[in-house]
């Protein structure tokens, strides 16, 4: 079978060659095979033709993947790198970096074969089992150095008696087996499901009378009941979401493919590409949340995209000011979308939004960086570990939590300015046919949009362009925290303390031998910071008592306004006595007038109608 394979993948190469009408648009050609599936490897097979003779060709690995920040060394994983021209003479190969390999002495084609091991089912990475080839692309496939504008074409071979099919955006062909891309980035931006699954499809018409393919390959340990609970709450996710922006975009490939795998081993995930989204976890049952932030993708960031991610860079950190926005405002619409299509109770959404706004206005990493430099430091957060302590835990709020509270709170603002006519949803719908709309070769994004654009947009459908440049430089340059309390009466919500403790800071303590330690970062500008209280050290009283419950507890039960002594210790075993004024816990949550034992008024109930899209 896989001599039958590669020599039709031969005759494909020769014939797109041929076709060509310029030599240096040759494909490049990729051959995926799964010979061995239950040791969690793949033999890839890269073949570029038509490459200046005479000149070394340098190969690369990805150090990125695309709605990833981070650097992530793909290259680490590949065992087993060989190179050779067409006729299978071996190559000269030298590594000057970890992740890019140079070939010398080729006649104008190289064709590399190497093995790569991956065991991780997420957004990310490659996963590879007795099961599947669950496959993100920067993952697994290396690319050649000035080829990145060439068509690729991928052909996937199964285990061994194993008739496993493949879901991706990639472009299917008359083989069932063989897929194409335009270009490098769309190729990088194609993960690809290769396994048994289930392929459901449905066409939902979009508010202009458009009717667009959604498909799910989904590969789970669930039921058949759940995967038709699963496909109608993703219908009404997407409806809900195209009311947002007024349509859904045409997808390049003819359909956009929710990647779902749902199974015991693999890790919760989301991972959003411009017509396929990859949604991971244990549980069908439990994504709707994750699907429904990864759709608002497909106009947010994939093609609404900010000038600094535009092209993707696949060598190191993307870096973006503009993350707030992209992931935060789509965090914000992911719960709402759920309130919207009638699949999250009222109450749910609320609490939701109420965390998102406590997490602004108490977050200690506020005094330290505005919106946009919390999207910055994404290289540094976004599922990248270090080995060294950081001091995020204080001085840092997620872009995905700081942007869903701006959104909140405009849209709130939005509305209270004009009498509920002016909304979040008629900013989206500008900015997207301004930036998003646009279009070009699949893969490009040919408007992207910089951060003074969604400024002067808010100026636009705010009609107002004071208020827009008050608002980015109080939020979003700035570091203030917008008002929700007196934004949120109009929908018959009540913002009220979280609880009526004591409170001296957010303050994890383990006992540890009958002592009490320190063991998170104490946040700035708390009476415990400022008493100088921090990580590791051990609380050795409490107003003169040896403390015999965890520090938040003890507080909590003191009143506010009364003194606490703490005589704490150090690492090197020096005890210093503090003195700090107990506070009352500045935590709040978000609830509808009616836990509190009020009635919402014929107004709050319209406008939450026109909101959440409900009316309880």
């Amino acid at each position: 079978m896989m001599t039958t394979v590669r020599a039709l993948v031969t005759s494909i190469v020769l014939f797109g060659l041929a076709a060509s009408s310029a030599f240096a648009q040759a494909p490049v050609t990729y051959l995926i095979s799964v010979p061995e599936p239950e040791h969690h490897w793949l033999e890839v097979e890269a073949t570029f033709i038509a490459v200046p003779a005479g000149e070394p060709l340098t190969i690369r690995m990805s150090r990125s993947s695309p709605g990833r920040y981070a650097v992530h060394e793909f290259a680490k994983n590949i065992f087993r790198f060989e190179a050779f021209d067409v006729t299978g003479t071996p190559l000269a190969v030298e590594r000057p970096t970890v992740s890019t390999w140079r070939i010398s002495g080729h006649n104008g084609s190289v064709r590399v074969v190497y093995r790569i091991f991956g065991d991780r089912i997420d957004g990310t990475y490659l996963g590879v089992d007795s099961t599947h080839a669950h496959i993100n692309m920067p993952a697994t496939l290396v690319w050649a150095e000035g080829l990145e504008a060439r068509p690729a074409r991928v052909t996937f071979v199964p285990p061994p008696g194993r008739d496993w099919t493949v879901a991706t955006q990639l472009f299917s062909t008359a083989m069932p087996l063989i897929f194409t891309a335009p270009n490098l980035q769309y190729l990088l931006d194609s993960p690809a499901e290769f396994s048994d699954h289930i392929l459901q499809s449905v066409d939902v018409t979009d508010p202009t009378g458009e009717t667009r393919t959604i498909r799910a390959a989904i590969h789970h340990a669930g039921t058949d009941a759940n995967v038709a609970a699963y496909m109608d709450a993703v219908v009404r996710v997407v409806r809900a979401q195209a009311e947002v922006f007024g349509e859904i975009p045409a997808f390049d490939s003819g359909h956009f493919t929710f990647l779902a795998d749902y199974l015991p081993w693999a890790n919760g995930d989301g991972m959003e590409h411009r017509n396929s989204t990859v949604v991971t976890g244990q549980n069908l049952t439990q994504g709707l949340g994750t699907a429904s932030h990864e759709f608002f993708h497909v106009w947010n960031v994939e093609r609404i995209r900010p000038a600094d991610l535009e092209p993707f860079d696949f060598t190191d950190a993307d870096v973006s000011g503009a993350l707030w926005f992209a992931e935060g405002f789509t965090n914000y619409y992911g719960p709402l979308t759920l309130a919207r299509a009638g699949l999250a109770p009222m109450a749910q959404t609320v609490s939701t939004m109420g965390r998102y706004a406590d997490a602004i206005v108490n977050g200690s990493g506020r005094v330290v960086r505005s919106p946009i430099e919390m999207s910055r430091h994404a290289p540094f957060v976004d599922a990248a570990a270090a080995i060294d302590r950081t001091d995020f835990s204080r001085s840092f709020i997620s872009y995905y939590t700081y942007g869903a509270g701006i959104a909140f709170g405009l849209d709130l603002t939005l509305r209270q300015r004009s009498g509920n006519e002016i909304t979040l949803d008629h900013y989206m719908r500008g900015v997207w046919t301004k930036y998003g709309k646009p279009s070009g070769e699949p893969g490009v994004v040919v408007e992207p949009y910089t951060i003074d654009d969604l400024r002067d947009t808010l100026a636009e459908v705010a009609d107002d362009e004071e208020f827009a440049r008050e608002f980015f430089a109080k939020y979003i340059e700035g570091r203030e925290a917008i008002d929700y309390t007196s934004l949120v009466g109009q929908a018959g919500l009540v913002i009220r303390p979280r609880d009526q403790s004591g409170w001296i800071g957010d303050i994890r303590t383990e006992n540890e031998a009958g002592e009490l330690r320190i063991t998170s970062l104490v946040p700035f500008d708390t009476p415990a910071y400022n008493a100088g209280l921090d990580f590791d050290q051990v609380i050795v009283s409490l107003n003169g008592a040896t403390p015999t419950t965890d520090l938040m507890a003890a507080v909590a039960a003191m009143t506010p306004g009364s003194t606490l002594t703490v005589v704490s210790r150090t690492r090197d075993g020096r005890e210093s006595t503090r003195e700090m004024t107990v506070l009352a816990n500045p935590h709040v949550e978000l609830v509808p007038i009616e836990a509190t034992g009020g009635t919402p008024t014929a107004e709050q109930l319209a406008f939450r109608a026109s909101w959440l899209g409900i009316e309880r």
